[in-house]
């Protein structure tokens, strides 16, 4: 008979270990990229295009995401502030009725940003394919990410590891009870991201032709 302890023991080792690799991928990638997000419209520096990083409008119980809501502001705020001159929307759109790029374009064309300045990443299924995708298609070896802080650092942090030159500007983050779900799944999501660079070298889903900004 196997001993019970024994056991205890090892899935208490594999209990801390698991908890280990969670924090030390969190603090990797918050460390990693902390100088380079931006709270401050004033502080930040200016760059020809901005990134928007997608996420759903609406949320299951038909009420607008205030997390793409304040992505939105940010943008917004952004390009009004003449901090960045284009905006590339991205996000998923790999299904009918669904098309996340094209829900973030018509709401910034509805703050007054011309239509000519917005381009449309259809492919941007995650966060990783988002900013390779920025560099490979739309030829951007430098721009500045619009997200929520959290968000923000991953996604500086697969850009420095990509060899391309990104700062952030943070978007407000959203404080309710179930933002908490959307905070743990990042805690994961930061080991995937190392797996991704590291150990799996990730492509994005998709390249193809690349896309000109003027």
């Amino acid at each position: 008979m196997i001993n019970k302890m024994l056991i205890i023991k090892i899935l208490l080792f594999i209990s801390l270990s698991l908890f280990l690799v969670v924090f030390l991928s969190n603090f990797w990638v918050s460390n990693d990229s902390k100088e380079k997000n931006y709270d401050d419209i004033n502080q930040i520096p200016k760059n020809k295009v901005g990134l928007v990083l997608g996420t759903v409008k609406y949320l299951e119980n038909n009420r607008i995401n205030l997390y793409f809501t304040y992505r939105i502001d940010a943008a917004e705020k952004l390009y009004k502030s003449g901090k960045i001159k284009y905006l590339i929307v991205s996000g998923d759109n790999s299904r009918d009725g669904y098309n996340e790029p094209e829900d973030m374009k018509k709401d910034l064309i509805k703050r007054g940003i011309p239509e000519k300045n917005i381009y449309q990443d259809f492919a941007g299924f995650r966060t990783f394919d988002s900013v390779i995708r920025a560099k490979k298609i739309f030829e951007q070896e430098q721009f500045t990410i619009i997200s929520q802080k959290f968000h923000n650092e991953r996604a500086n942090f697969i850009a420095k590891k990509n060899n391309i030159n990104t700062i952030a500007f943070n978007a407000k983050d959203v404080n309710s009870v179930s933002s908490l779900r959307v905070k743990i799944r990042e805690y994961f999501a930061r080991v995937k991201v190392i797996l991704d660079i590291y150990i799996l070298n990730t492509k994005p889903v998709f390249l193809g032709d690349k896309i000109k900004i003027n």
